[in-house]
């Protein structure tokens, strides 16, 4: 990446990093552009640079967001040993929800936002299509495993459902109970999950 693209990241970075300090801050709705730009110490016009407006900013920075916890699950798994791909998808899960309790705001955030649409069709910025994306994660796990799954992408969708929608209170405030006493029962859900959809080799 040449000076000038470096620069460009930068500021692109610099903006996300300001959106979200203020959207976690303030409020999507009470955040303007004009906060925005001033909190990443760029010209109003360099917003519109790289985004069209608000929801633009919005839009890329959950993908952002979503995509650098699940490259640091995915980097983290390359470490290990773990042929199983019920296993990975165990690591990654709680690799995931290690990274929400030390940083709640992304559980304040992505729980709200990161939907299907997002995990499927993941938005990058000039110069990222080297980065890989949630989608792309998970393809290269199905590709490497020695399991066929029935409906793969429905299967995934069940599970992020799932994760998402029973750790958010767990992580936040201990409820039905904390969410290490919680992983249990959901890591159990998710292999019968995986194991469901698995097909039968004859």
């Amino acid at each position: 990446m040449g000076k000038i693209d470096t620069n460009k990241k930068q500021k692109r970075d610099s903006l996300l990093d300001a959106a979200f300090r203020l959207f976690m801050k303030n409020g999507f709705y009470k955040t303007s552009i004009a906060d925005i730009v001033a909190k990443a110490g760029v010209a109003k016009g360099t917003f519109y640079l790289y985004f069209t407006d608000k929801d633009d900013i919005r839009n890329h920075l959950i993908s952002h967001k979503a995509n650098q916890v699940f490259r640091a699950a995915y980097r983290a798994l390359l470490k290990e040993n773990i042929e199983s791909f019920e296993d990975q998808v165990i690591f990654i899960i709680d690799h995931i929800l290690n990274q929400f309790c030390e940083d709640k705001s992304l559980v304040l955030f992505l729980s709200k936002h990161l939907s299907w649409g997002f995990f499927k069709n993941a938005l990058t910025a000039p110069g990222e299509d080297e980065e890989l994306t949630i989608f792309d994660i998970y393809q290269r796990l199905l590709a490497r495993s020695s399991r066929t799954f029935r409906d793969p992408e429905v299967m995934i969708f069940m599970i992020l459902e799932l994760v998402s929608g029973t750790s958010y209170h767990a992580i936040l405030y201990n409820q039905p109970m904390s969410i290490e006493e919680f992983k249990p029962y959901l890591y159990r859900t998710v292999r019968n999950i995986l194991r469901e959809e698995a097909v039968l080799e004859e």
